[in-house]
């Protein structure tokens, strides 16, 4: 599972700048989302929604991460710290890894957190944190085949403490499912020593390479969070939750994102070509034809966002448009956004018609 920014994205070239826009919105959309959960549906919906998202990340990328970052040949529980420590790291979260023995390692997820960004700390239920370690951490020994590691919490952010962290230890016997993660607040993190940290190798992650790896980590969060939804509420419930979050997010993020691109021109002209630059920025490619109406078709060939999952359910491409509502409503108010095609088989194509009301 990976979780403020070390990394600049947005001051390093064309790419990077869009990269870190579609990241700060895709962020901003996981955050909103889980807030609208937890207002309309109430504190045990939300914490189901963490867990699915969860869950599903974890069982998508945790051993194949393993092998990418190197860390195969490690005691299980050093071998689980470290993974948390350098993916959040190369996802732009502030983490912390501090080793004990063969047997025994921890991580802290210091403040300000990463997915709780901003004043949206203070409405987390804290069954939300609790899901998110039972649906990861609680699940790496089961992932390692290894029934006696266990993840220990001794603090979480969202109850007052000073982070979240707990240590990875490899116990005497299997653990039941139920004890694979425990707390203890009496106990509490050694300091952070980066000397005793894993160090990514500048060669193989430059600072290109980290930009682009923030964006995809926002990214996997929306794409694990449709999925989550239309399995968890149905079709109807998820388009309602999830596209409304969709739209406020738009709406609340669509200035910070058009201030990392360079400033939109105004009118559709303008929405259609910043539209274009943030479909680049998900390695999808956009473009905008002027119609004899005068309206304006926007056209899209791509859907990296979904690439590869299997049998999307339409209504994601529903709750995905929501954010472009709400983005064109912060841009000029008096024009539409109506999208007229959605394929998602072959990689994805869409059509949009943008005009004035």
């Amino acid at each position: 599972m990976s979780e403020q920014s070390g990394h600049a994205a947005s001051g390093e070239g064309p790419h990077n700048a869009s990269w870190g826009a579609v990241g700060r919105l895709y962020h901003g959309w996981f955050t909103g989302l889980i807030l609208y959960v937890a207002s309309r549906r109430g504190a045990d919906a939300a914490a189901d929604l963490m867990f699915h998202v969860m869950r599903r990340q974890h069982l998508a990328t945790f051993l194949p991460g393993l092998r990418k970052l190197g860390l195969e040949g490690l005691p299980h529980a050093v071998a689980a710290a470290q993974y948390h420590y350098l993916s959040n790291l190369i996802g732009g979260v502030r983490v912390e890894y501090m080793p004990e023995t063969e047997r025994k390692a921890w991580v802290r997820y210091a403040p300000p957190r990463w997915v709780w960004q901003g004043a949206a700390i203070c409405g987390v239920p804290p069954a939300v944190s609790t899901a998110m370690l039972r649906a990861w951490h609680g699940h790496n020994g089961v992932s390692l085949g290894n029934p006696r590691l266990g993840f220990v919490c001794t603090k979480q952010t969202v109850d007052g403490q000073d982070g979240l962290e707990g240590y990875y230890y490899e116990h005497d016997r299997a653990l039941e499912p139920d004890e694979r993660v425990r707390f203890a607040r009496d106990e509490e993190a050694p300091p952070f020593d980066p000397a005793k940290a894993p160090v990514l190798p500048t060669a193989d992650w430059p600072a290109e390479r980290l930009a682009k790896a923030e964006r995809n980590y926002a990214m996997e969060y929306a794409r694990s969070a449709l999925s989550a939804l239309v399995a968890l509420f149905g079709p109807a419930e998820a388009r309602h939750l999830g596209g409304g979050s969709a739209y406020l997010i738009g709406m609340q993020f669509y200035d910070e994102c058009r201030a990392l691109l360079g400033h939109a021109a105004p009118g559709a002209e303008g929405f259609a070509a910043w539209f274009a630059a943030m479909a680049a920025g998900q390695d999808d490619a956009a473009h905008a034809e002027r119609r004899p109406d005068g309206s304006l078709l926007v056209r899209q060939s791509g859907w990296r966002l979904l690439r590869g999952l299997e049998h999307p359910h339409p209504v994601m491409a529903e709750i995905w448009n929501a954010l472009w509502e709400g983005c064109l409503a912060a841009h000029d108010r008096f024009l539409t956004w109506r999208m007229e095609e959605a394929t998602l088989a072959d990689g994805g194509a869409f059509r949009w018609r943008l005009s004035r009301r």
